[in-house]
Formats: structure tokens, C-alpha cells, sequence
């Protein structure tokens, strides 16, 4: 399935001049982790308070290209360092989930048209995640297949605060936005965990 995730490879060679960086400033791939939650609030309290002034939109797509490139460095880190931690596994898997729906949260005050469609794109973007967690618990590794993963869900919010920030009103569609990333979402969710039992 197409995704962004499909990039990371190239992504995290572009990273890894910072990985070295922060290894030789001894930060952890832990404090990246969290690093990473902390920075996903600021971003949901900014798009939350982007009625106030519409610069709050662009931390969309700016905080969210740094969260992907910390989630990509706390999970090299730990590889590549020796820092592979139950600790740092649970860490990044619920400060994931906690993350995605403190930045999707604001999308019900933005587009309320679309309000009961966006609680369900919430919570099935969580569901997709512990899809994604079964592939480990009875396969032989976690899925990350799309389309609409993490990744792809990332992309979308972004391109999402760069419209918004130039004004671009998307209510006369936003159900249909939503309808169609809902659906993509249950595909991702029905193939990872048909893939997660087909390895097990």
C-alpha cells in the first residue's frame, strides 16, 4: 500500500549527521521520546488557539515534520546506541496515541461540520496504532502498513495547516476529506492485522 512511511528509510539517512550530534551531547533516545510529547502539546495548544492568529496554523506543518524526524531519531538511538529499553517501547507507543489526539482535538473546534466524522477518525487512528502493536504481540514484528498510517496521517495535518494559514475554507468538503481518510484508515487497520495473523 502507498504510504509515507515507505520515505523513511531516505529520512533517517538525512538524520543521521543530528543523531550523531545528540549521541555526542549524550542525550538519550528516551529524551528524545519525550522530547517528542512535549513538542506535540505546544503543537496542539497553537492549533487550538489558531483562531487567534492564523501564524498558529503553520505549527502544523512545521512541529509535525520535527516530531517525525524526533520519532525517527529516539528509534535510531536506541538501535544504533545500545538504548533499547521496555521503558523507551512504552514510551513511544503510548506517547504516540497520546500525541496524535491532542493535535487531531482541535480539528473538532475548526471544523464542526464535520464533528462526529473527526471523533471517529480519532479513535480509529488509535485503533490503527494497537493494530499495528498486535502485529508484535502474535506476528514477528509491529506493522506500519498504510495507506493512512502515522506517517500519512502526519502529512495530512500538515497540508491542512498550510491551507488554513492562507485561508482556504474547506467546510463544503470536509466530510468528504474525512469519509475518505476514515476509509483508507479501516483498510490500513484490516491489513495490518490481517498481515500480523498471517505471520504469526
Amino acid at each position: 500500500m502507498i504510504s509515507v512511511y515507505k520515505l523513511k528509510p531516505k529520512f533517517q539517512q538525512l538524520l543521521t549527521p543530528i543523531l550523531l550530534f545528540l549521541n555526542k551531547k549524550k542525550i538519550t533516545a528516551n529524551q528524545i521520546t519525550i522530547s517528542s510529547i512535549l513538542l506535540s502539546v505546544i503543537i496542539g495548544v497553537l492549533f487550538w488557539n489558531a483562531d487567534i492568529s492564523k501564524w498558529f496554523f503553520l505549527s502544523l506543518p512545521i512541529g509535525l515534520l520535527i516530531r517525525m524526524a524526533l520519532n525517527a531519531l529516539d528509534g535510531m538511538m536506541a538501535r544504533k546506541f545500545n538504548q533499547t529499553t521496555k521503558l523507551g517501547e512504552v514510551l513511544n507507543e503510548i506517547g504516540d496515541i497520546v500525541s496524535d489526539v491532542i493535535i487531531f482535538f482541535p480539528l473538532l473546534k475548526f471544523q464542526p461540520e464535520s464533528l462526529y466524522l473527526i471523533i471517529v477518525f480519532i479513535i480509529l487512528s488509535i485503533i490503527n496504532e494497537f493494530a499495528g502493536l498486535i502485529g508484535k504481540a502474535v506476528g514477528k514484528e509491529r506493522r506500519y502498513d498504510g495507506p493512512m498510517g502515522k506517517s500519512d496521517r502526519a502529512l495530512i495535518l500538515g497540508l491542512y495547516g498550510l491551507i488554513a494559514f492562507f485561508g482556504v475554507n474547506i467546510s463544503n468538503y470536509s466530510q468528504y476529506i474525512f469519509g475518505l481518510i476514515i476509509l483508507l484508515l479501516l483498510i490500513s487497520t484490516y491489513t495490518r492485522l490481517k498481515n500480523s495473523l498471517h505471520e504469526a
